[in-house]
Formats: structure tokens, C-alpha cells, sequence
């Protein structure tokens, strides 16, 4: 981008949780996004559908956890006193549900979140989601990553429990 280019603001955010360590920071980011392009941000929830269930099956198990991740949002917003919208998504694959639903809704950015998290051998796991994401979106794509010594907080925490 030339220097001096002005950057489009963002109209519209879809912000994807998981019930995960860093939905609060990818809310947070949203909500600065809002107030700083007074964008509509949309919280969106993708329940991941094995194989052995169809795409319309009733999955419960995943809906306490799935209505949690968007009631939080939901109160993190209502406190910065941020219009946001909510959407429970049933997918095959999570990557591929973010982008046709950022599509959809024509939103001009995804916010995602990445724990900070290695894997056997010490190599940092960036996952399938966010590969997917930056690969496929036709939007700008912001990711937030839990910062080190939050993720050895959240780990020791897990070791104590």
C-alpha cells in the first residue's frame, strides 16, 4: 500500500468464537474496532459436525458452551455500549463456515483468536482454521494472539485443576 494511502474503515466485523482462552481478547479487539470505524460487529459461533452427524442434527453438548462464548459476548458489548449481533453456525469445517457467512453477512473483516499453544516437538500450532481463513477470505483478516505468559498462566491453572 503507498505510504499516505488511507486505510477503508471496517463497516462490518465477524468476530468468531470458540469458547476458547482468547474469545474475550478477540471480543475486546472488536469492540475497539467498533468504536474506532463505527462498525456492526457480528459474534459468530461455529459448531464443528462430525462426519457421523448430519448438518442439522441437534448437537447439545455443544450449545451450553456455544450460548456461553456468545452470552459473553453479548455483555462485553452491551458494556462498551457496542451494537453486535449473534449467529450459531453448524459446519463441517470451521475455516470454510467463517468465510461464506463473512460473505453472507458482506462484512469487511474476521477477527479470529490463536492461543498460544506448541506441539509435540515445540513447533507452534497455528491450527487449520486461520490457515484457511487467510487463504480463502475475501475480507482483511485479524488475528489475535494470546500473548505468552498468559497462555503458562492459563497452563499452570490447568495443571492445578
Amino acid at each position: 500500500m503507498p505510504k499516505g494511502t488511507p486505510i477503508e474503515p471496517v463497516k462490518r466485523a465477524v468476530l468468531s468464537l470458540n469458547g476458547g482462552p482468547v474469545d474475550d481478547q478477540v471480543i475486546d479487539f472488536g469492540c475497539k474496532l467498533a468504536r474506532a470505524d463505527q462498525s456492526e460487529l457480528v459474534a459468530v459461533y461455529v459448531v464443528k459436525v462430525e462426519w457421523q452427524h448430519d448438518l442439522d442434527d441437534e448437537l447439545e453438548e455443544h450449545r451450553e458452551e456455544a450460548s456461553r462464548a456468545l452470552d459473553l459476548a453479548a455483555g462485553m458489548a452491551e458494556r462498551e455500549k457496542v451494537p453486535m449481533g449473534a449467529q450459531l453456525l453448524q459446519a463441517r469445517d470451521v475455516g470454510a463456515a467463517l468465510v461464506d457467512e463473512a460473505v453472507e453477512l458482506e462484512a469487511d473483516a474476521i477477527v479470529l483468536g490463536l492461543p498460544y499453544k506448541v506441539r509435540f516437538g515445540g513447533d507452534f500450532a497455528l491450527g487449520h482454521t486461520i490457515p484457511y481463513v487467510f487463504k480463502n477470505a475475501s475480507c482483511r483478516v485479524f488475528v489475535v494472539r494470546e500473548p505468552v505468559a498468559r497462555s503458562e498462566e492459563r497452563d499452570q491453572t490447568m495443571k492445578r485443576d
